[in-house]
């Protein structure tokens, strides 16, 4: 549960208070509900995997991202991520203290940082993951083995419209509204 209120509290208490509005409940409740499954899964994983050796989410996908894509400029981290520059600057310093990641300036254009997993990174990547996705094994257990791919799919079909969408807006001209 999320919240001190169950998922079926919740959604009819939302019903009560929009029923009255021109409101596309089936939207509203795939977004909510997605919303509501990631938050879910986020904290089971954290207190399930991560929290024995010390890792936020947050922390654990910097290092699963810099695991995949080593060296990796820290910009992509962000990005890849999705976390401000300057939550990544926290989440590093943190990392490094742990003997996690390295951070180096680029060779070839000092302006770009690079990060790269320590060996002791590595190593917990590579025994924390395995633990990680039998959690995830866990967790998807409810949905039908027959339905998982196709739920994968609609959710990279959400994931690629959404980011689609997100980068029209980020190359649309601003406007200006009328002078008041």
């Amino acid at each position: 549960m999320a919240g001190s209120h169950t998922l079926a509290e919740t959604e009819a208490q939302v019903n009560t208070l929009l029923g009255t509005m021109d409101i596309d409940f089936e939207a509203l409740a795939v977004i909510s509900n997605l919303f509501r499954a990631a938050s879910a899964v986020r904290n089971h994983l954290e207190r399930n995997v991560l929290a024995e050796s010390g890792l936020s989410w947050t922390a654990f996908v910097v290092l699963w991202v810099t695991w995949i894509w080593e060296p990796i400029e820290t910009r992509d981290i962000a990005e890849e991520s999705g976390i401000s520059k300057a939550t990544l600057t926290g989440v590093l310093k943190t990392l490094e203290k742990m003997k996690f990641v390295v951070r180096e300036r680029s060779a070839t254009d000092g302006r770009l940082v690079l990060v790269t997993l320590t060996p002791a990174g590595r190593t917990l990547m590579e025994s924390l993951f395995p633990a990680f996705n039998r959690q995830e094994i866990e967790l998807v257990t409810h949905v039908p083995s027959g339905d998982r791919l196709a739920f994968a799919n609609m959710l990279r079909q959400l994931t690629a419209y959404t980011e689609e969408a997100a980068g029209k807006m980020a190359s649309a001209p601003l406007t200006r509204g009328p002078a008041s």
